[in-house]
């Protein structure tokens, strides 16, 4: 079993380096540019949730997202939210809007995630890649 999580850790060290080299994973649509693209301040965006209107306020800084709050959102608390919230801790970590949805909550993810582009849209901090 040791051998097994110590193979899967080393695997994982290798291979995840190349997949960012190659482009897949957090960076591409969504990722912030540097500072001076955008004014430092907070941003509301809106996209469309599994039952309803998303919106959110990104709070930029010179690093880029420092800060995600969920205004309103009419998704199922459970799952939508629950949803929303484990995306929001990976945007603020990989400092990118570019990911996957979470797997049961495909729409809600999709709002939510729609929500913090436009917000980043509106910041003119977005790439266009």
């Amino acid at each position: 079993m040791k051998k097994t999580m110590r193979n899967a850790a080393l695997l994982a060290a290798l291979v995840l380096p190349l997949c960012a080299c190659a482009g897949f994973g957090p960076g591409g649509r969504g990722r912030i540019t540097g500072g001076a693209a955008y004014r430092s301040a907070v941003y509301e965006g809106t996209g469309r949730g599994f039952r309803g209107t998303v919106r959110v306020a990104v709070r930029l800084e010179a690093g880029g997202i420092t800060d995600i709050r969920i205004i309103e959102h009419h998704d199922d608390q459970a799952v939508g939210g629950a949803a929303m919230e484990e995306l929001l801790d990976q945007i603020l970590l990989y400092n990118t809007a570019d990911l996957d949805a979470v797997s049961g909550a495909t729409e809600s993810s999709a709002g939510f995630l729609e929500a913090v582009e436009d917000a980043l849209a509106r910041a003119g901090g977005l790439e266009d890649s």
